[in-house]
């Protein structure tokens, strides 16, 4: 159980929910069982999910057989692609 509230830093910004009667008594009784005010409770659980989207986005999670095959891929020379030789040898529209 987790018991200690989040560092003290000094806060500039404030942010506002508007949340129901029934959700904030929610939000207020899990606050409670942590030991930290609303305040902190959502500020520190609204950080958790916001740090695990973050990390979902540039993770990228692969099954063992997946992860075999994508290995053994990078391993592999690189092929030559004469369309692509030829893309990168032009000028680009942004080039003068």
């Amino acid at each position: 159980m987790r018991s200690s509230a989040l560092p003290t830093t000094p806060k500039a910004e404030q942010l506002n929910i508007r949340a129901s009667a029934s959700q904030k008594a929610k939000l207020a009784e899990a606050a409670r069982l942590q030991n930290m005010n609303v305040s902190q409770f959502v500020l520190s659980k609204s950080l958790d999910a916001a740090e695990e989207v973050i990390a979902d986005q540039r993770l990228i999670r692969v099954s063992k057989e997946e992860y075999g095959w994508l290995s053994a891929k990078l391993d592999e020379p690189p092929q030559d692609i004469p369309a692509l030789r030829e893309l990168f040898s032009t000028p680009s529209v942004f080039e003068s």
